[in-house]
């Protein structure tokens, strides 16, 4: 087995020009129908382990200091922790809109790969 010629070949279908086939259609109707919902998953855990982060360092004391601080911290920490605990749910109940609303064409266009 040649692995040079397998790894040109690769690449070089890389550069190809690329034809707008049906599996490439079908691919991005996929991507339409996922993607707000990842988008949204990433932005909510990002945000939502910064504020448990935050809340973390008022409530040891790295920023801030006192008990008025410790316990805005556990307060901003338990609601950063909340956002990390409803994400997923979220995220799937975004998904399943998303793959619902995309259902229809998405199968009718795989019916017709299949049928060809």
């Amino acid at each position: 087995m040649n692995t040079d010629k397998i790894l040109a070949e690769s690449i070089a279908k890389d550069y190809a020009p690329k034809d707008n086939s049906k599996i490439v259609a079908l691919k991005k109707l996929d991507n339409r129908a996922k993607l707000p919902a990842t988008i949204f998953t990433y932005s909510c855990g990002i945000v939502s382990a910064l504020v448990f982060g935050v809340g973390m360092c008022l409530a040891m004391q790295v920023i801030g200091n006192g008990v008025p601080g410790m316990v805005l911290g556990i307060i901003v920490g338990v609601i950063g922790l909340i956002g990390c605990g409803v994400n997923y749910p979220i995220y799937k109940r975004l998904l399943e809109k998303g793959k619902s609303k995309y259902a229809y064409e998405i199968v009718e266009l795989a019916r017709e790969i299949a049928e060809q």
